[in-house]
């Protein structure tokens, strides 16, 4: 399954800390696991359930975050060159990016005729917790935790690393946008 994890978010290979990308990549294969998805499923699962339909994937919101998260990281250090407040650890903001709504594979489940609605496991705890879990069982660091934890609503107050705030935002930013136009 790590194999085709990869071919579908090739962004896994951008992680040069090997013991990350690899606690990284058996967060997301668990959590595929625990929801009984495959990778490729990815691609028509939505990435919320507040549109509907939802003209996005959780694998395109993934990688747009990802993407987003980069080019914000990389644009503030360049008008900030000097300003120690901007800088970044890549992998650990790459590793948040990739995994920010892994629980969202916990929290949804197809239904017999083919509808994504909320599962059980969603009713009971919601996607930023499930993930987190997931990411502190598999020996990610602290940080990479807490901002899967709070990259939501329930982290208003609680980011307290660059990486956290950048994902935030690159989240919201990829939500929005959609959400203006179809919600």
């Amino acid at each position: 399954m790590e194999k085709t994890l990869t071919d579908v978010i090739p962004e896994f290979a951008l992680i040069d800390d090997e013991k990350l990308k690899k606690g990284s990549l058996a967060t997301f294969v668990e959590a595929l696991q625990l929801g009984g998805w495959q990778p490729e499923d990815m691609a028509e699962i939505p990435f919320t359930l507040l549109i509907e339909p939802c003209p996005q994937s959780l694998l395109a919101h993934t990688r747009g975050v990802v993407r987003v998260s980069l080019a914000v990281a990389k644009a503030l250090m360049a008008a900030y060159p000097d300003e120690a407040a901007f800088r970044y650890d890549e992998d650990a903001l790459i590793a948040m990016a990739l995994l920010h709504d892994v629980g969202k594979l916990l929290e949804y489940e197809r239904t017999a005729n083919g509808k994504y609605v909320k599962s059980e496991w969603g009713k009971r705890q919601r996607h930023p917790d499930s993930g987190a879990e997931l990411a502190e069982k598999h020996g990610l660091p602290q940080k990479v935790v807490d901002g899967i934890r709070y990259h939501s609503h329930e982290g208003d107050g609680k980011r307290d690393t660059v990486e956290a705030i950048i994902v935030n935002h690159a989240d919201f930013i990829n939500f929005e946008p959609l959400k203006l136009k179809y919600g």
